[in-house]
């Protein structure tokens, strides 16, 4: 479904979207009190195949957002009814309005991922225009949350939410995760609104029936609502220690959906350094 943008709001305002696109056509300048918008879900996809994300724009109560340079270089643009707030993660502000206010850490802190409790972040207040992106190539996609279901994330898959959501962390150890199956990743989101999960490479999303299973490399996971267990395998070739967390994949269980993204952050830190001169005397 087409977004429809509030009366007014469009490229005509001075600090606006800064070249037409699809969905976000020309107009009078932005209105002074936004309109509150529901988020319209997109169809849902077939059960049985993994499927390419197409979701590029959207609304959701007082924010409109759009995604641009999709893949690779992605960048989500957030425009803010006045008063309303979105949180990011820290680091991630490329740009914004001067209109918008901006409170929190600016600075992006490993040990605070893992600490446990919330998540550090930047909360940003409309009205006006904020561009947000991930540190590395990639993309970005929207997860509606219901209230309802609970949201499992990679611990580097979170980039921004609308104000309603809440993200926790929670760090457990290897051999807690084999036996629980309930560890190595750190984030919840859990509350109402939209997600928004970056990626390493481009994102494919899972609709798992009910009972339906599908095994996934751990270093290719983004976020997921599906029930789990963490596995080891020891079978050698692309699933082999070599190429996955202590050789530990996730066997999901239906119904759910899985976001899981094409390349592995790991195993691209390990090419780089193969690629790296060696310098030993």
């Amino acid at each position: 479904m087409a977004f429809q943008p509030p009366p007014g709001h469009g490229s005509g305002h001075p600090g606006g979207f800064p070249y037409p696109q699809p969905g976000f056509p020309g107009g009078s300048p932005y209105p002074p009190q936004g309109v509150p918008q529901p988020h319209v879900p997109s169809p849902a996809p077939p059960t049985g195949g993994a499927v390419a994300i197409t979701d590029t724009t959207g609304s959701y109560e007082g924010v409109q957002y759009r995604i641009d340079h999709r893949d690779s270089n992605s960048l989500l643009s957030l425009r803010l009814h006045p008063e309303y707030v979105v949180k990011g993660k820290p680091g991630s502000m490329v740009a914004m309005d001067a209109s918008v206010k901006i409170r929190g850490k600016m600075k992006f802190s490993m040990k605070k991922l893992f600490s446990g409790g919330e998540m550090a972040e930047s909360q940003f207040t409309g009205p006006g225009e904020v561009l947000l992106a991930p540190e590395i190539w990639g993309d970005i996609v929207p997860i509606p949350l219901d209230g309802n279901t609970a949201w499992s994330l990679g611990k580097d898959a979170f980039l921004a939410a609308t104000h309603e959501v809440v993200i926790t962390t929670k760090s457990q150890g290897l051999g807690k995760a084999l036996f629980s199956g309930e560890g190595l990743f750190v984030a919840k989101a859990t509350g109402r609104g939209i997600l928004f999960a970056q990626s390493l490479g481009a994102v494919i999303k899972r609709t798992l029936a009910p009972q339906e299973q599908w095994v996934v490399d751990n270093g290719h996971l983004v976020a997921w609502s599906a029930k789990y267990s963490v596995e080891r395998i020891n079978a050698g070739g692309l699933l082999s220690g070599a190429h996955t967390d202590e050789g530990l994949v996730c066997r999901f269980t239906g119904p759910g959906t899985v976001y899981i993204q094409t390349r592995n952050p790991e195993v691209l830190t390990q090419w780089i350094a193969d690629q790296l001169p060696n310098t030993a005397a």
